[in-house]
């Protein structure tokens, strides 16, 4: 065994878990497709000053998550830890402002946090993301919500509901964040570390405390959603028109605040009925109209979510959702002495040309060992080849997934032959 192992915190995702993968992602690319998204990349690491300013330097994920590095010019780089400041910094920088508004953006991205590590909670994790930058509406709003519900649908997860709130703008939300402050105030040497130094720097992350010592505390908390501004509480209530027209299932979470700086109006979850684990949340987002400027743009309304793929998955099997490794092959080429590896490979290369995975067997081995890797590896059907066959120009062609008797085929006819072993039809 290796003496050097995985980061703490990261995973290999072996072939068996690479089927989860695939369709996750087939799906998210077709679903986004639907609603009009494009796909943007952004670097894997950016300025640090990028998620201070953007994600907020009260935030866990500045203070305490961020994987910060100085290169050899001195830059101070940060590996990503979410993805909408970037793709805010981007449209930014290549002027998407005078493009039609509002741009839909999507993309997926390995993120890193230097967080505790749990099942489903990783330091590296792969998000999609979905951005609607130029629009103050609530349709965007509830767009995002149907799309990230579409794609979880999709997908066959089922008892997922999402959770619904609205943190008002700014400046509205000053009187409530004092009330809040007045309710927590004779009870700060009760709460937990994080909650004591968010009391001072960011309130509103009381709410969304997961610590026990926290947790009697939060129920009787004035609730902002029941404290709304007048243009606030239109939106919000358009959102929930909108959803309900849609037939998206939600409810009302007064305490869900997410824990980013820049959120403003609706936020949202989705999260298992069923699951009360404290890190259960599959996707979320919300509407950040001050984000792009705070990034030195001009006033921009823009709304989104991130969702992990590693969560999705292991929600996906939670449903009971198997997804089977295909075969590493469907063909088997065995071939036995040197000539007869000249010519499988010359076989493999044809059986390939017509869209079968192929393996060429070792010519060092016997045709018993070669079967039986063959057998392992999945395949549906051996071509076997020594000096008797290649001086007759044809192959023996054996079944391994059916009782059926082996026959000799010229060369010409084998591939059409396999392919009907492999997969119930000619090649074409």
């Amino acid at each position: 065994m290796s003496r050097f192992q995985a980061p703490r915190g990261t995973q290999d995702i072996l072939p068996a878990q690479q089927p989860y993968w695939r369709r996750v992602l087939a799906v998210a690319e077709e679903t986004v497709r639907l609603f009009g998204f494009r796909r943007i990349d952004t670097p894997i690491f950016e300025s640090a000053a990028l998620f201070e300013k953007g994600s907020g330097d009260t935030t866990d994920v500045v203070e305490k998550e961020m994987y910060v590095f100085e290169d050899r010019g001195g830059e101070l780089l940060a590996l990503t830890p979410e993805g909408t400041p970037a793709i805010c910094r981007a449209y930014l920088e290549h002027g998407m402002a005078s493009w039609p508004q509002p741009v839909r953006l999507w993309t997926t991205h390995p993120m890193f946090r230097y967080d505790r590590p749990q099942r489903g909670r990783y330091r590296q994790h792969t998000q999609i993301d979905c951005e609607v930058i130029g629009s103050p509406s609530p349709l965007a709003d509830a767009e995002v919500i149907e799309l990230l519900w579409t794609i979880y649908e999709r997908l066959g997860l089922r008892n997922l509901e999402v959770r619904l709130s609205s943190i008002d703008d700014p400046e509205p939300r000053r009187a409530y964040v004092a009330a809040l402050k007045e309710y927590y105030r004779p009870f700060l040497d009760r709460l937990s570390e994080d909650s004591r130094r968010r009391f001072e720097r960011n309130p509103l992350r009381l709410l969304d405390s997961k610590d026990e010592r926290d947790l009697p505390f939060k129920e009787g908390a004035p609730k902002l959603v029941e404290h709304l501004s007048p243009a606030a509480r239109e939106h919000f209530e358009a959102v929930q028109r909108i959803l309900q027209a849609a037939g998206i299932p939600y409810r009302i979470d007064p305490l869900l605040v997410r824990g980013l700086d820049y959120y403003n109006r609706t936020v949202f979850e989705v999260v298992p009925i069923d699951d009360e684990r404290a890190q259960s949340t599959v996707g979320g987002g919300g509407r950040y109209d001050g984000l792009i400027e705070l990034l030195g743009g001009p006033p921009t309304p823009a709304v989104g979510f991130g969702t992990g793929i590693e969560r999705i998955i292991l929600e996906m099997q939670r449903n009971g959702i198997v997804l089977e490794e295909p075969p590493a092959a469907e063909v088997f080429v065995a071939v036995l002495g040197a000539d007869a590896a000249l010519e499988g490979t010359r076989v493999a290369r044809r059986l390939r040309a017509a869209g079968l995975a192929t393996v060429v067997g070792e010519p060092e081995r016997s045709l018993k060992s070669q079967l039986r890797t063959a057998d392992r590896l999945g395949a549906a059907a051996a071509v076997i080849l020594g000096d008797d066959e290649i001086r007759s120009g044809v192959a023996v062609l054996k079944p391994l997934r059916e009782d059926r008797s082996q026959e000799q085929l010229p060369l010409d006819a084998l591939v059409d032959r396999a392919a009907v072993l492999a997969r119930g039809v000619p090649a074409g």
